[in-house]
């Protein structure tokens, strides 16, 4: 019986190298339509953000009288407000973990597909919902929450069989700006739609959108390499034997050393710490701008976006950053991710500070700008770190760290509506500063528990095999060096 014969990755090279002709490889296609699928989710989610503003705002009104009243098609007060934007967190947290585990069990392709086109299909009928009452409004969005909440987990899934590891973080940050692509794009056109055609209209059109996209997704992307026809053998021989392992969805998840994982803890408190400033600014900033600093609804809408713009192209720069010092050998994973992390959550927290004592249009917008901007590069730390530490296990480990960082999605907005009740400026500080002080906290745990190493517990039995032949490599060439500098003493 022959032996089974283990590839070193490092001995591993494509015929053709990549280039900046990515359609070529089959990976980078994934790649962008995941890009699409996370414009899809965001658009989807934020949507309501700014058109809640139009559905509850005073609008003139001429009588058959001619008398000039006031309407609202929504008499939703500040408290109302909070618990519609944070109803769809309430679904969105229920799915976290499942999503990550059946995404490792039978693709998370399929499952990231059927979680946005659901989705997109839900939100073709919030119009509706919202004018039969309050009530199915929110069911609709806890339900809408309920599908998206497996998307993040599953795409780990997706990474852990198609992202070869020195290309981890530039592939996944590439597909993650497609939430601020999607936010960029949502923001001011949800703005100028309900202020041309009606609120109404900002559901129907991004309904739609999510719906073709989920026809191309389903049609295109498979779980793996070996399952794609279309993936040349060159390039499904250089990412398996990259990855270290071929893929199969038999994983046993060694749950007690999750759970008591370090490294694993300082993903959870970073993600937490991240999505606190991020949904923070994501539900409450058209609101910020328009009650603080005297923006119309459709500036609202623009400025609103600016923030994600900026972090849009700064992921696509961080995860090439952090795969490239990693490849020339500057710095390692770990140092890479620390540095990115904590660096990002440090300017972060300044920003944020700034934003509250200055309280002016343009500085105001300028700091949220920098702040949320420079959250790209806390991306290329911590949300690629689950496939360093663990690549079989990624979804799961996505899944309950970001089950955990949902909790801000939900009380956020909540304390929000609590805090701000006259629409003050010293009621806006106090928001500003609490997410400030949390980014500090996620700073300090990231900073000393992060580690980009493959942790011993997540090791396949083909990663094992390899690391004892390079230990054994290694012994032999040092017992070999000592026999000769013996030899030539004696």
């Amino acid at each position: 019986m022959e032996p089974t014969r283990h590839v070193d990755p490092e001995d591993i090279v494509e015929t053709e190298p990549l280039s900046w002709k990515f359609w070529k490889k089959r990976r980078y296609i994934v790649v962008l339509l995941a890009f699409f699928g996370f414009f899809n989710v965001y658009s989807l989610r934020v949507n309501l953000s700014v058109a809640i503003v139009a559905m509850t705002e005073n609008r003139t009104v001429i009588n058959e009288q001619g008398e000039e009243t006031w309407k609202q098609d929504f008499p939703w007060d500040s408290k109302q407000k909070g618990l519609i934007l944070s109803s769809f967190f309430y679904g969105y947290i229920l799915t976290q973990f499942i999503g990550g585990f059946i995404g490792a069990k039978i693709g998370g392709n399929l499952v990231f597909g059927i979680g946005i086109g659901t989705t997109a299909i839900l939100t073709l009928f919030t119009p509706l919902a919202a004018k039969h009452s309050l009530e199915l409004l929110l069911a609709v969005r806890i339900i809408e929450g309920i599908f998206e909440g497996v998307t993040f987990p599953c795409i780990h899934a997706v990474w852990a069989r198609w992202s070869p590891p020195l290309e981890r973080s530039r592939m996944a940050s590439i597909a993650f700006a497609g939430n601020y692509a999607g936010t960029v794009i949502a923001m001011p056109s949800s703005g100028l739609l309900a202020t041309i055609y009606g609120w109404e209209s900002v559901f129907y059109v991004f309904g739609t959108i999510g719906c073709l996209w989920f026809i191309l997704w389903m049609a295109i992307v498979r779980a793996e390499p070996s399952k794609d026809r279309h993936c040349s053998a060159d390039e499904r021989h250089y990412i398996e034997n990259k990855i270290g392992s071929k893929g199969h969805n038999n994983i046993t998840h060694p749950w007690k050393a999750i759970f008591t994982s370090p490294p694993f803890y300082a993903i959870v408190a970073s993600h937490f710490s991240e999505n606190w400033g991020f949904y923070t600014l994501l539900t409450q900033l058209p609101s910020f701008l328009r009650d603080t600093l005297d923006f119309n609804l459709d500036k609202t809408g623009f400025l609103s976006a600016v923030p994600y713009l900026a972090m849009g192209i700064l992921l696509g720069v961080s995860g090439y950053l952090a795969d490239w010092l990693q490849v020339k050998g500057y710095l390692t994973t770990t140092q890479v991710r620390r540095y990115f992390n904590c660096g990002a959550f440090l300017a972060q927290t300044v920003f944020m500070i700034l934003t509250a004592y200055l309280l002016d249009p343009t500085w105001s917008v300028v700091c949220i700008t920098i702040a949320v901007g420079l959250g790209a590069f806390a991306w290329s730390g911590f949300a690629v770190n689950h496939l360093d530490i663990a690549p079989q296990h990624a979804s799961v480990l996505m899944g309950i760290g970001n089950t955990f960082a949902t909790i801000p999605g939900i009380v956020s907005p909540m304390l929000t509506g609590h805090l701000v009740v006259n629409q003050t400026s010293e009621e806006w500080k106090t928001v500003f500063f609490i997410s400030a002080g949390i980014y500090l906290i996620g700073c300090v745990i990231y900073w000393f528990w992060a580690s980009g190493e493959l942790q011993e517990w997540a090791k396949t039995p083909e990663q094992k095999a390899l690391e004892l032949n390079h230990k054994k490599a290694h012994t032999y060439a040092n017992e070999a060096i000592t026999i000769k500098d013996e030899t030539t003493t004696h």
